[in-house]
């Protein structure tokens, strides 16, 4: 893989991860730009402990656009867009409209390839592996920034999501903070430390890979299984069988396994009712600094389409009182997603 970096117009950092080494990135971009916004506001809410981003800038971002005025496709002569080039395998950028910046984290767009109308699934696997090599580049940049606490890397796919742009992408956020969801599991896995068990993820891991019963796929370094207390109607985790804190820290030989199992999985959501299913995949990975010997890297690929024409929505009771429902057992899950034929 070749990494090229160069700025845009605005003085933001782009990076191509080529799969060719005699990939030339010269191409210069030429748009007139406006400053970068200030950097988000963080308020802390004392009521949860919780830090709110007040991004108001954010609601000037592009919202779903026509093809033509895509600004994640390569630039053309009518339309030159946030790629300077007329081609590439997969590009990184500063976000344009960043709910973090300056001395409070910073956002990252991650375009998982120059085919505007493809999706996740289409990619072939050796691009998937670009996509991790990239993650896990990003992840160990991210985390040296001076006042970063984690790194997060995730697709978010669907405008039942509330996707803003259909170009098949991802996103990087490095917060200034410990996340409330990882800061509830490092909590958990310290107290189950404490009264003398091992590593919380990796006990679960080894017990869904025991029994077999709710996993979806698996190979030498992979397993994917539906939790035993999923969520949603399909949720997904992929874990590695070797503890590690992050997708930096993934041996060659585990990264080339994990992509075909992570463009399988997008596959058998998608063949579940024969059409685009909407779905979060986020990288669970440790902090920079708190916990480390306690995370455990793993995928998150959760869904809100419970049936055709139907979706989850969190109203009241998750929304509000943080308590779920789940209308699909997870054992039925596991089962009908192992039951698609690839």
């Amino acid at each position: 893989m070749k990494r090229t970096t160069t700025t845009l117009a605005d003085g933001r950092e782009l990076i191509y991860f080529d799969e060719h080494d005699d990939a030339v990135r010269a191409t210069v971009d030429e748009r007139e730009l406006p400053p970068p916004p200030p950097p988000a506001q963080l308020r802390f809410d004392p009521l949860t402990e919780e830090w709110v981003a007040i991004a108001a800038h954010r609601q000037t971002r592009t919202f779903l656009p026509p093809a033509a005025e895509c600004p994640l496709c390569p630039s053309k002569p009518e339309f030159r867009s946030e790629v300077p080039a007329d081609d590439y395998d997969v590009v990184v950028f500063e976000n344009r409209f960043p709910s973090f910046s300056g001395d409070s984290g910073r956002c990252e767009v991650v375009v998982f390839s120059p085919q505007h109308d493809a999706s996740f699934r289409d990619l072939p696997v050796s691009r998937v592996r670009t996509v991790l090599d990239a993650f896990a580049d990003r992840t160990a940049e991210l985390s040296a920034l001076p006042g970063v606490e984690q790194v997060f890397c995730f697709e978010n796919r669907g405008v039942e999501i509330g996707v803003t742009l259909h170009h098949p992408h991802g996103q990087i956020y490095a917060y200034p903070y410990v996340t409330p969801v990882t800061r509830r599991y490092l909590d958990a896995a310290r107290r189950h430390r404490e009264q003398g068990g091992g590593n919380l993820y990796a006990e679960l891991l080894a017990g869904e890979r025991a029994s077999g019963e709710r996993v979806v796929a698996a190979n030498e370094h992979w397993t994917a299984f539906v939790p035993y207390a999923a969520r949603w109607p399909y949720e997904i985790h992929l874990a590695p069988h070797r503890q590690v804190p992050d997708l930096a820290a993934l041996t060659d030989d585990e990264l080339d396994a994990c992509a075909p199992l992570w463009s399988e999985l997008t596959r058998r959501l998608d063949g579940l009712f024969g059409l685009d299913m909407p779905y979060i995949a986020g990288w669970h990975q440790a902090p920079v600094r708190d916990g480390r010997d306690l995370g455990y890297l793993h995928l998150r690929l959760i869904s809100s389409r419970r049936a055709p024409g139907k979706l989850k929505y969190l109203a009241g009771s998750e929304s509000a009182m943080g308590a779920w429902v789940n209308d699909i057992a997870p054992e039925q899950a596991a089962a009908a997603l192992r039951a698609v034929s690839l």
